[in-house]
């Protein structure tokens, strides 16, 4: 595929995550709206789906924690209990909702006590689905601002292969074929205009290996990283679901990840996490697939915990070691676009300098780019676009 002309550009772009998601309850209208006046690239959908198969903006497809669906009597009976990725959740969940119930819903901020700002809209907005988040993008164009979407595949094992409704049913969604389909009937398909992310691999090589050529599409295409550090707990932010579901059922490695445990020391396994798949090897063999990784921030930027006796519960609780993790050079050299996941500006997710002082939003935006990021995920879009500029990238 040849290089979309976005990632050329001498500034890293600004992603809104999930919005301008700082100021405004996540995944609305309202904080998609505000990042793109505050001068956003791309904004980030993520996407989860109903029983109907609507894509809908959600971060998880448990609906308590970002809705008011818990003031509804009429959804009372679908609150459940079920696993999602390993995680035992108990709640309302998207794939049990038509797209028409949900947009009963009403969004809320997440994060109250840490964003008073933000929950001070809740409930003035629904929940978002793709196609209103394209017409959205759509008017902002009408309106002289251009502006691109960074969706990401949520929970594609879980929906495709582990999941089942509250009537025993199973779910059976291929998020990346429904995506495709989607991006293709709204006439939504500019390679430039367009990242398609997930966490997990075996949506991704299905993409770039059979779904997009069958549409007769191009384009990029995302792998997450979470922890990097060796012996990480799969189950805690260290591995993709589908490798340790697949692994679990005897599957064939070879033909749902070719020639990827050959790259992998010891081969593909039900253990193999982010760090195993953080080599250049294995950078490489993505670099035939993907166009583009995307790092936690903390995996790169190596912390270590700050002893909470005697620390003031609202300072940042890690502090910076100085060593780097090599990923974005390695990915660089490997041809990749990095685009690292989150900067914010709240205490409890910033980090402390080896010296002790915070290292504010725009220290972290600056080491980030001098270390190769092309891309910079932001809860504070119009924040990230003013600390660029003063560090020379308008």
């Amino acid at each position: 595929m040849p290089e979309p002309e976005h990632s050329r550009a001498t500034r890293p772009l600004v992603i809104a995550h999930r919005g301008a998601s700082g100021e405004r309850p996540e995944h609305t209208l309202a904080a998609y709206r505000l990042a793109i006046e505050q001068g956003a690239d791309f904004i980030e959908p993520d996407l989860v789906v109903t029983r109907d198969g609507v894509l809908v903006a959600r971060h998880e497809n448990e609906l308590s924690d970002s809705t008011d669906v818990a003031r509804h009597p009429e959804f009372a009976g679908r609150r459940t209990t079920r696993s999602v990725d390993g995680v035992t959740r108990t709640g309302w969940f998207s794939e049990d909702f038509t797209h028409a119930e949900i947009r009963r819903l009403r969004a809320r901020e997440r994060l109250p006590d840490l964003r008073p700002g933000s929950a001070a809209h809740d409930g003035r907005e629904g929940i978002p689905s793709l196609a209103e988040i394209i017409a959205l993008v759509r008017q902002a164009e009408a309106d002289g601002r251009r502006v691109g979407i960074y969706p990401e595949i949520k929970h594609p094992t879980h929906f495709a292969h582990e999941g089942r409704r509250a009537d025993g049913s199973s779910i059976g969604q291929s998020m990346p074929a429904l995506l495709v389909e989607a991006l293709q009937a709204l006439d939504f398909t500019d390679p430039d205009r367009v990242f398609i992310q997930s966490f997990e691999l075996a949506g991704l090589v299905e993409l770039a290996g059979r779904i997009l050529p069958g549409a007769g599409l191009s384009l990029p295409l995302v792998f997450l990283y979470g922890r990097l550090d060796h012996g990480a707990d799969p189950g805690a932010f260290g591995q993709p679901r589908d490798l340790r579901f697949h692994a679990g059922r005897g599957a064939d490695h070879r033909a749902l990840y070719p020639g990827l445990g050959d790259c992998v020391e010891g081969g593909l396994g039900p253990r193999t996490g982010y760090a195993d798949l953080a080599t250049p090897r294995v950078l490489a063999w993505l670099a035939g697939r993907v166009q583009a990784v995307g790092p936690w921030k903390d995996a790169i930027l190596m912390r270590e915990a700050v002893s909470p006796t005697g620390r003031d519960p609202m300072s940042p609780p890690s502090r910076l070691t100085g060593a780097v993790h090599p990923l974005i050079a390695d990915a660089r050299a490997a041809g990749l676009q990095v685009h690292p996941y989150t900067l914010r500006v709240e205490p409890r997710h910033r980090v402390l300098d080896r010296d002790g002082a915070c290292l504010d939003m725009r220290g972290e935006t600056r080491r980030l780019v001098e270390l190769g990021a092309t891309g910079l995920f932001t809860d504070h879009p119009g924040l990230t676009r003013t600390d660029l500029a003063a560090i020379g990238l308008p």
